[in-house]
């Protein structure tokens, strides 16, 4: 792989507050070195990332949608909603891929409130992956105006997926 110096993802990160996001916050005060290419939501849980916020995303320029959770078996929710999480994002993944989208793009991670180096350590290493896969879309060869026909056609896809689950939840 050729690493693009010039290029410097953009990374949208979607952070447990009760654990990665505490873990993020241990690794700023702490000065743990890492790129600052990620922008941070704060989230309640991991299980509340809808898909459809990681293809808006994508969408708005996003090269790398990174999901951070408590470990599984220690969510702080009754839900164990980064089970959810996990599951969103393997089936997001699958999507990627068939709309010719790198789902490496696409990371979810568990880390501790006591993990700041963890959390160094993985934004490092996945804005390193990002640059080496070069700009979205780019890096897998698609012009800008297919990759937003494609990026569209994939959140029409999960609209409608939601709108039936809503309807018919044993679906």
């Amino acid at each position: 792989m050729v690493v693009r110096h010039d290029f410097e993802p953009k990374i949208l990160g979607f952070l447990c507050n009760w654990c990665c996001y505490a873990g993020a916050d241990l690794a700023g005060v702490s000065r743990y070195q890492y790129p600052p290419n990620i922008r941070v939501i704060r989230v309640m849980c991991s299980g509340r990332v809808d898909p459809k916020f990681i293809f808006r995303a994508f969408s708005r320029g996003a090269d790398g949608v990174f999901i951070g959770g408590c470990w599984l078996g220690e969510c702080h929710y009754v839900t164990e909603g980064n089970y959810e999480a996990e599951k969103m994002t393997n089936r997001c993944k699958k999507l990627l891929e068939q709309i010719g989208l790198n789902p490496e793009r696409l990371r979810i991670e568990w880390v501790s409130a006591s993990e700041g180096i963890r959390f160094a350590e993985i934004i490092t290493n996945f804005t390193k992956q990002l640059k080496e896969l070069g700009p979205l879309g780019i890096g897998e060869g698609k012009d800008l105006e297919q990759l937003k026909r494609d990026i569209e056609a994939a959140e029409s896809y999960i609209r409608r997926k939601l709108i039936s689950y809503y309807i018919d939840p044993d679906k």
